[in-house]
């Protein structure tokens, strides 16, 4: 079994930081949003993350500021995202130095959806709830999986049952007829990421007896 971890030291005013920007986010860019229908499906989903992390955060679930910095930048992309729909955020600095034709914005924001499993490892390691070191980081992988395909089904739900326009908007597929499984590979690939940093910081911060334990 893992050794637990005692919990990283929080700077409590860090998170809060973070939820006062989000607040002052969500009233600015809810005033006059390009829609109001697309506002509240886009933005339903992070007050949702959002209260869940408060609510963990109040019963003593506590990350590292980095897992909350890592987190954030979801919500904040997302927020912008419900202002504009994410196929009009003026984003065109972003597309013009790589080439882009499509407004790339909720692409970069699905590659964050995948950085929850920097936490999600966090988590379980400091409880040492899984035994296997390679399972330990391919399960926050499968689960970000699991959101992403769920959101993607969700998504064409909610497309399916509105109307057009605001189904199309709350997509921001901009008629890309493999947009869900692009979207699906950036969250996965934005886990990914997380998972090394989680690695490198973990080797980092190891004692040499510690690597050499866990490779």
């Amino acid at each position: 079994m893992l050794p637990e971890r005692s919990a990283t030291p929080v700077a409590h005013w860090f998170p809060k930081l973070l939820l006062a920007l989000y607040l002052v986010e969500f009233v600015v860019l809810g005033i006059r949003p390009a829609e109001r229908t697309t506002w509240l499906a886009e933005n339903g989903p992070i007050f949702l993350i959002v209260g869940t992390l408060v609510v963990l955060c109040l019963r003593g679930v506590r990350f590292s500021n980095l897992a909350y910095a890592l987190m954030s930048v979801l919500v904040f992309l997302h927020t912008i995202g419900g202002h504009y729909t994410f196929e009009k955020v003026p984003f065109t600095w972003f597309n013009s130095l790589f080439g882009f034709e499509r407004n790339m914005f909720d692409r970069v924001a699905h590659v964050t959806v995948g950085f929850y499993a920097f936490a999600i490892i966090e988590h379980t390691d400091r409880r040492a709830t899984i035994r296997s070191r390679a399972v330990s980081y391919l399960f926050p992988l499968c689960v970000i999986g699991t959101v992403a395909m769920s959101y993607e089904v969700l998504e064409w739900l909610y497309a399916d049952l509105n109307d057009p326009a605001a189904g199309a908007a709350f997509l921001g597929s901009q008629g890309d007829i493999w947009d869900a499984q692009k979207d699906m590979l950036a969250d996965t690939s934005g886990a990914v990421l997380a998972l090394g940093l989680y690695w490198l910081r973990r080797r980092l911060h190891a004692s040499p007896a510690e690597n050499r334990q866990n490779p």
